[in-house]
């Protein structure tokens, strides 16, 4: 591993073949959407911990979803807004792995996390009675905990596998961050080991979660549609609606990303896709449990009053 370090020091990151000034142009538009990243899970982080009526197991899932969000974003975002405003494409091989590592750890735990949320919301409505004694606060924690120590030990094991490989040729990455499937298709050694790992990987945290989610909803569409109460069926299906919004789009990309067989004409597609997801899904989850939440709505009002008082 040190000897291919000495002799690669970077990575030319392709991304999309654009003019400077169009360059320029998506430099200001992406700075914008990733400063309403940040100001919007920021204020969901916020919120929670501001207003005691949300340190509820369902707030404290929906916390490390908005610190998913921004360190994932954070993880790819500056280096692409720095190359679009320097017009340069190059990347150093320790920024390259950090930002493997990361998309990896980021990327995984975020699948993990919405199984929780599923799991959290499937206790609340099949379970309601036993829900304060299955998720309790030390069941909450070790949730979390799993999930951050999963998404950091698949992330280790592939970047591992990638280290012990050699590169001998142009060092050209046709995406715009370090993607692990593209970053591999530079590498002159064997890579079926990385690629079995990397479908392993998808099928554990994308094909079994989908599934036990689904599971889940259909015992939740079936308990909602047992509530006699017409406003508790509407505020059931607004919570779980929510939910499944997130949950479909984050899913589809994924899968269509990791689980797709291979093509020339998807390497395009899949920039977009990355592009698309690393820019809107870290706003989408803000905006569905904040905008469609009465609670969180609630709370941002009770917030205000605060300060307007001192």
């Amino acid at each position: 591993m040190e000897g291919n370090q000495s002799w690669i020091a970077e990575f030319i990151l392709i991304g999309f073949q654009l003019s400077e000034d169009m360059e320029l142009v998506l430099f200001g538009i992406f700075s914008l959407l990733y400063t309403f990243n940040l100001l919007a899970n920021g204020m969901i982080l916020g919120l929670i911990c501001l207003d005691p009526r949300l340190h509820t197991p369902m707030y404290y899932f929906l916390s490390h979803l908005a610190i998913i969000d921004i360190s994932y974003a954070s993880s790819n975002l500056p280096n692409l807004l720095a190359n679009l405003v320097k017009h340069k494409k190059d990347i150093s091989f320790v920024l390259c792995t950090l930002q493997m590592i990361f998309n990896l750890i980021f990327s995984s735990m975020e699948c993990l996390i919405l199984v929780v949320m599923s799991y959290d919301r499937f206790v609340a409505i099949c379970h309601p009675l036993q829900y304060t004694v299955i998720m309790n606060w030390r069941v909450c924690m070790f949730l979390a905990i799993a999930c951050w120590s999963c998404g950091l030990c698949l992330a280790i094991v592939q970047v591992s596998l990638f280290l012990r490989l050699p590169f001998c040729g142009p060092q050209k990455v046709n995406h715009f961050f370090c993607e692990i499937q593209s970053v591999l298709k530079v590498t002159c050694g064997d890579i079926w080991i990385n690629e079995m790992f990397l479908f392993a990987e998808g099928v554990f945290i994308l094909v079994g979660p989908l599934a036990l989610m689904l599971v889940s909803y259909v015992h939740i569409l079936w308990a909602i549609l047992k509530i006699q109460s017409k406003e508790g069926r509407k505020k059931a299906f607004s919570t779980c609606s929510s939910h499944l919004c997130v949950v479909g789009f984050y899913f589809g990309i994924a899968m269509m990303v990791y689980l797709a067989p291979e093509s020339s004409h998807r390497e395009e597609q899949k920039k977009i896709l990355f592009l698309f997801y690393c820019l809107f899904n870290p706003l989408l989850n803000p905006l569905v449990y904040s905008v469609r939440n009465a609670q969180v709505k609630a709370a941002f009002h009770r917030v205000l009053q605060k300060k307007r008082t001192v």
